[in-house]
């Protein structure tokens, strides 16, 4: 078909929005109807015909429709391909394609709406800081992880005296408001440790101090900010009865102990050696994490970009699908839960901006997952199983379960290469902050 200027006419709607106007010559259309119907006559198969010699207007009959929107289809990307090349726009995600109301009886109109990626502009970074954590992981690091891991197996034997912080207690409670009975205002027999805050802390502190067998009322306010509507801001009364107190027994360090953590030999010192390497890997891991996320963020804030909402609306759904999936493993009913875009929109925005804008650093500054890096990724996280090698070797056999690693592996490759740009300022961190614990 001949192409000539007046076919489109293109406009920008908005930043990353446009519209193509596209015009359709009706005879060179009828042409290559023609010409698909000939194609198709020459291998056409009908009973009483010999292959090739359905007559023409059987042909039409049969696959004229077909013929006619696939010409169609065909002249409308290659007038919009046209203007994508001589605009030079990427496009994002399909073009909304609607017919026009011309009254022309030679051409048939057509508009093309549409968004288009962002033109990037990677902003000079060496007037940034990024604060790096670090942490040198020693014995005392180590004694603390242990008496973590103790703490993870913790018993507790009955005892006869006030309950403390750190005990285990058994209630049964009843809360009224307005001298009714609430929802969630009752239990039987529970359990819960005083101090790890999973009671609210005036609850908690009407229970410290109670012995086995005791029984007290008292009155409470819910915080305003509780999750709650109907109970926030609100006082309620408790009734409750102490029924247990248990006092926490913490296992000793020994050959069982080392048992209990994997080691079927019982041995202490190979028990540490293990307990310090795996530290060291989640430390390294957590302070990288550290970073990565200050690059990310850094990234973001000294490039902000219009995205494409076409792409951002597909990285919701990809995040809603991750939840559903998630909640399915857990053996929850997903088409009862409700699952508003609107709880994902900021997070897929950020998701889609921070990917163009990586994408563009690696084109520019040509970074690649290298074979090398993906396989010391692939190794590293199989250390944590019983076979690594078997893991490996399972990643290895299908090409697509590398993905995963070969993202990471150029994801890392940027932040060298954005920890290159900017001046780097190293921050010790206090091993119990870095590990979230708060005891």
């Amino acid at each position: 078909m001949e192409t000539n200027a007046e076919n489109t006419d293109a406009s920008e709607v908005s930043p990353l929005l446009r519209r193509v106007d596209l015009s359709v010559s009706i005879a060179d259309l009828d042409k290559a109807v023609e010409q698909r119907l000939r194609g198709v006559g020459k291998t056409m198969k009908m009973p009483g015909f010999r292959p090739g010699k359905v007559p023409p207007a059987v042909v039409r009959q049969q696959h004229g429709a077909q013929a006619n929107h696939e010409a169609l289809r065909s002249e409308l990307a290659r007038l919009l391909n046209q203007t994508l090349d001589e605009k030079r726009w990427r496009i994002a995600g399909a073009p909304k394609l609607e017919a026009g109301a011309g009254d022309s009886d030679t051409h048939l109109q057509f508009s093309a709406e549409f968004e288009v990626y962002p033109d990037i502009v990677l902003r000079d970074l060496s007037s940034f800081e990024i604060e790096r954590s670090v942490l040198e992981v020693g014995q005392a690091e180590i004694d603390r992880t242990i008496e973590i891991l103790r703490k993870q197996r913790v018993r507790y034997e009955t005892v006869d005296r006030p309950a403390a912080v750190g005990d285990q207690v058994s209630i049964d409670f009843l809360g009224r408001k307005n001298g009714e009975p609430f929802a969630g205002g009752q239990g039987q027999d529970y359990r819960f440790v005083l101090g790890e805050g999973r009671m609210l802390s005036d609850f908690e502190n009407a229970v410290a101090g109670t012995r086995a067998g005791e029984s007290k009322s008292f009155e409470m306010t819910f915080p305003a900010e509780y999750f709650s509507s109907e109970l926030a801001g609100q006082t309620v009364s408790f009734e409750l009865t102490v029924k247990e107190v248990g006092e926490p027994v913490l296992p000793a360090i020994d050959s069982d102990f080392a048992v209990a953590l994997g080691i079927d030999n019982g041995d202490l010192e190979q028990m540490r050696s293990e307990i310090e390497t795996n530290l060291r890997r989640e430390v390294k891991r957590r302070l990288q994490a550290r970073v990565t996320q200050q690059v990310m963020d850094l990234l973001l804030s000294a490039n902000p970009i219009e995205v494409p909402q076409v792409l951002v609306a597909g990285e919701i759904e990809r995040l809603q699908e991750s939840v559903r999936q998630d909640m399915r493993q857990r053996g929850m009913n997903v088409k009862e839960l409700p699952m508003s875009a609107d709880w994902f929109a900021e997070q897929g925005r950020r998701r889609v901006a921070l990917g163009l804008i990586l994408a563009e650093i690696a084109s520019a500054n040509d970074i690649r997952a290298q074979p090398q890096q993906v396989r010391a990724l692939v190794e590293e996280a199989a250390q944590s199983y019983e076979h690594p090698e078997q893991i490996v070797g399972w990643h290895y056999a299908q090409p697509e379960r590398l993905r995963e690693f070969e993202g990471a592996a150029m994801e890392a490759q940027i932040v060298d290469w954005v920890m290159a740009q900017v001046k780097v300022v190293d921050k010790p961190v206090v091993f119990a902050e870095l590990m979230g614990h708060t005891s």
